[in-house]
């Protein structure tokens, strides 16, 4: 019973990103959600009391989705050169094939932090994810391939680059796919983070 509540909130989640990037934030209500996914808006509230509250919980699923595919690429035995590419081509991956992942992080939970305010203070709805970026710079700052410096100025550095690049994507602005790059994002990203 329990894992059908849990698949069940996910696909809400699902449909409410899907609506969220299409729709925007903002105009879509929770009856459009359960319009959607052909449920009554009151067992939508069995499952989320707000919108707000599915906001935060959907931030929360998407760093827990990351933050497991950062884990494993951690968990490897490569050098911090290989993760950070295998980071990106992830990245731009759940960017291709799940855009609606990104661009909920990048245009709803960044730029509307008054929904995330309750209970997601600082970086604490996107731990999981940011937790392995510390990860990935404490071990690279470690075996000594990256530069100690200042956690979120890495930070800032990394996901300003990856998130630049989806929204050119997103955009179409980009001549090339976006997997198209992963090279050449991995080189300037080790290189401004590396300790040479």
């Amino acid at each position: 019973m329990l894992k059908k509540k849990e698949n069940k909130k996910e696909l809400i989640m699902q449909a409410a990103l899907e609506l969220f990037a299409s729709k925007g934030f903002y105009t879509t209500t929770i009856p459009d959600i359960a319009a959607s996914l052909k449920m009554s808006v009151g067992n939508m509230y069995n499952y989320f009391k707000s919108k707000d509250i599915l906001a935060r919980e959907i931030i929360k699923y998407i760093s827990v989705y990351l933050g497991q595919q950062l884990r494993e690429i951690n968990e490897q035995d490569i050098s911090t050169k290989e993760k950070t590419r295998k980071i990106i081509e992830i990245y731009f991956k759940t960017a291709s094939l799940k855009p609606e992942m990104i661009d909920y992080f990048l245009r709803i939970y960044l730029s509307n932090r008054e929904v995330f305010k309750d209970s997601c203070e600082g970086m604490l709805c996107v731990n999981e994810f940011v937790t392995e970026i510390m990860i990935y710079f404490e071990e690279g700052v470690k075996c000594g391939d990256l530069r100690e410096q200042d956690f979120f100025s890495a930070f800032g550095l990394f996901m300003g680059y990856l998130g630049g690049m989806v929204f050119l994507n997103g955009e179409n602005i980009l001549p090339k796919d976006l997997n198209e790059y992963v090279d050449d994002i991995s080189f300037n990203i080790y290189k401004a983070l590396c300790s040479e």
